[in-house]
């Protein structure tokens, strides 16, 4: 098993990483989202619309030609980056490279309506549910006025003004003006494939960083908001702070603690006083959404409408434990315990490999960088989980409710 690290000769950084005696090839290849759009919903209409024909393929003959060599091909849209990748038969890994190649450089965008019309039909059927509506509502309030308030709701409100040459304009602006970040995982061996990767990828706009338009956020007071739905039986209550995201002071600590919270089900605080103890719920959790330049810490809860204040108050009591009585020795080491095995169960496949590799590579962490948190992981001690906790959960915050 050996890594190397270089570059193409467009300045596209990749690493290469050698599992001998697997069977199948992963290559993934991420492009950094720089600049925010004027209309929410262009962004998420990218990947839909590169899997929908090209020059050579019309969508259909497209399809057939990833089923016909059992390539898995996939485009996927998150906040700071564009990831396509795929997973191929070592013997086929020329032919999904090329694939790759063309969906990339030669995409027609032809099938825009029917996937315009498409996700403006998806995203009422998942507002469905009231936990994405109350989940929807927090991301708007969080980052308003922001590109990472870009929610559904947000989105479902400008859709009908979207054109297919928006989505073209914004998808050579991601080609042009990225930092792009390239992990390819498998038994072949470097030599016998990364002439080919220079051919293709090696011949897409050069790999540019530093044009990184997107502010920082800021929650600069306590915003509440709330929602009725006459169809609820349950309430649904989110509270979350602005907090520190990868690499920064307080990324490991933030970590731990939504593990020890709620993020580890049925050992986590707010599962065994909220739910166990107090009876308020069947759904409780704590969850830590990272973006580029922020996160957000989040606690949840689905309880009945009469147990609102009690939830609430028992949210305050767990968080105002976390920020005055440092954890126990056993407490830190299970939450460790807990990181360390999610990230090997992360970490399984090629496919799994390269995406993390990429991911750390596009946001400008280093392909390294999974590796250097598990190292540092294991030196965090209950101090700095208590100076986290007092530090970032204040008294800026935002509540989202919705309720019958």
């Amino acid at each position: 098993m050996t890594k190397e690290i270089s570059k193409l000769q467009n300045n596209i950084e990749y690493i290469y990483k050698k599992n001998d005696n697997t069977p199948r090839m992963a290559l993934c290849l991420n492009f950094s989202i720089n600049r925010p759009v004027d209309k929410p919903g262009v962004y998420p209409l990218v990947p839909r619309l590169l899997l929908q024909g090209t020059s050579k393929f019309n969508s259909e003959e497209l399809a057939n030609e990833f089923e016909k060599y059992a390539i898995d091909f996939s485009s996927e849209l998150f906040p700071n980056y564009l990831r396509i990748k795929f997973v191929c038969l070592n013997e086929d890994f020329s032919k999904a490279l090329e694939l790759m190649d063309d969906v990339i450089k030669n995409s027609t965008f032809d099938e825009f309506e029917k996937e315009r019309l498409k996700l403006k039909c998806e995203i009422p059927a998942e507002l469905d549910s009231p936990r994405a509506t109350a989940m929807d509502s927090f991301g708007r309030t969080m980052f308003e006025n922001h590109y990472y308030g870009n929610s559904l709701t947000k989105i479902l409100e400008n859709i009908d003004n979207i054109t297919k040459e928006d989505v073209i304009c914004a998808y050579k602006d991601i080609l042009n003006n990225s930092k792009k970040s390239l992990a390819i995982v498998g038994a072949l061996d470097k030599e016998d494939i990364i002439k080919q990767v220079e051919n293709t990828l090696g011949t897409l706009p050069e790999s540019v960083d530093n044009n990184f338009e997107i502010e920082k956020p800021e929650l600069n007071k306590t915003k509440v908001v709330e929602n009725i739905r006459q169809d609820l039986n349950q309430a649904h209550l989110v509270k979350g702070w602005l907090v520190p995201t990868f690499g920064d002071e307080g990324y490991l600590s933030l970590i731990l603690l939504n593990i020890i919270l709620g993020a580890c089900g049925l050992s986590s605080r707010l599962f065994l006083e909220l739910r166990d103890k107090k009876g308020l719920a069947y759904v409780v959790r704590s969850s830590y959404e990272t973006y580029k330049l922020a996160a957000g810490f989040i606690i949840y809860i689905a309880t009945e409408p009469k147990n609102i204040d009690v939830a609430l108050k028992g949210f305050d009591e767990e968080i105002e434990k976390i920020k005055t009585v440092p954890v126990s020795e056993k407490e830190l080491e299970d939450a460790k315990n807990n990181l360390l095995g999610k990230c090997a169960f992360l970490d399984e496949t090629n496919i799994q490999q390269a995406c993390g590799f990429a991911k750390y590579g596009v946001l400008g962490l280093g392909f390294d960088y999974n590796d250097k948190m598990k190292q540092a992981v294991k030196s965090v001690t209950s101090e700095q989980l208590l100076d986290c906790a007092k530090k970032f959960f204040n008294d800026k915050y935002v509540l989202s409710v919705i309720k019958p």
